[in-house]
């Protein structure tokens, strides 16, 4: 709609989840299933913070990231799950503008901060199996940190930038998000303003906080699985992949949903699908954390 079109319209100032509106009579146990999952995924994930912070046994690079990790999954599903659970108690499914933004810009931080941490972790499984000897050296606790460091900041400012764009973005039409959360692709097709700067700027960003993680990630375990296979007994290939083996399970799940979703072709047949791919990696990946790392 051209601009002399939409400022004759009303804003909007609310948007309305439709999420799984479609299966009512599921509601009650959609609630509950949901709300064990969120009690479990907080709860595993504040133990295994918990534990890193506590035991000293524990403060090193590998769980130093892993506590990141799981301070980190509090987050993320935090910022979906309560409203979920609301929206099926009580059926208001209605978030405001404001609402609405802050949620986008917490998944849209966490999202990218997630990505950046299990590059590092990758790099740092890396560094201990196929350059045991300089391990200490090259991954010591300042360069721990700054990696960290640069995660959170990283992630926070660049969203912070996107989102700033994003509300200038005028509503004026339909308010009806296809979704149970604020995802960017659905709130894009809502907006009556012109969206090419927005799909320009998510596009270089998406580029930035995932290929080159997931690049990363892949080299790292390329090289780990090569340098694996050479080590001569049985033992030790099997010692040296359990190091490895939780955080490979993790970075499966999580990029493999996360690519299907955004790779899918954006029709109205395949929305059933994308939201329970979703589900995988805003709900799933979060209680399995703990439960992988752990085992």
């Amino acid at each position: 709609m051209a601009d002399r079109d939409w400022k004759n319209q009303t804003v909007v100032t609310e948007f309305i989840f439709l999420g799984f509106g479609d299966l009512p009579e599921l509601k009650i146990l959609l609630f509950l299933m949901f709300l064990v999952i969120y009690i479990a995924t907080v709860t595993g994930n504040m133990l295994i913070t918990a534990l890193v912070v506590t035991d000293q046994h524990l403060h090193t690079p590998m769980y130093f990231f892993l506590g990141n990790l799981s301070c980190l999954e509090t987050c993320y599903t935090s910022t979906i799950l309560p409203r979920m659970l609301a929206s099926l108690l009580t059926g208001d499914r209605a978030i405001s503008f404001s609402g609405c933004i802050t949620q986008l810009y917490f998944f849209g931080s966490l999202l990218s901060i997630e990505c950046c941490l299990l590059g590092a972790m990758s790099y740092d499984r890396y560094l201990a199996i196929c350059k045991p000897l300089h391990y200490s050296t090259l991954m010591n606790t300042r360069f721990c940190l700054y990696l960290a460091a640069g995660s959170w900041l990283n992630g926070c400012l660049a969203t912070a930038i996107f989102v700033l764009f994003m509300s200038h973005l005028i509503f004026c039409g339909p308010n009806e998000i296809d979704h149970f959360y604020c995802d960017l692709i659905p709130l894009i097709k809502l907006s009556c303003s012109d969206t090419y700067l927005i799909k320009l700027l998510n596009f270089v960003l998406a580029f930035v906080f995932t290929l080159p993680p997931f690049l990363l990630t892949l080299t790292s375990y390329v090289c780990i699985l090569t340098t694996i296979l050479r080590i001569p007994s049985t033992t030790g290939r099997q010692k040296a992949f359990s190091t490895c083996s939780s955080h490979l399970i993790v970075v499966t799940i999580y990029y493999g949903t996360l690519m299907i979703v955004y790779v899918l072709p954006k029709r109205d047949t395949l929305n059933i699908l994308n939201k329970v791919l979703s589900l995988c990696y805003t709900v799933l990946t979060p209680l399995v954390n703990p439960l992988i790392y752990s085992l």
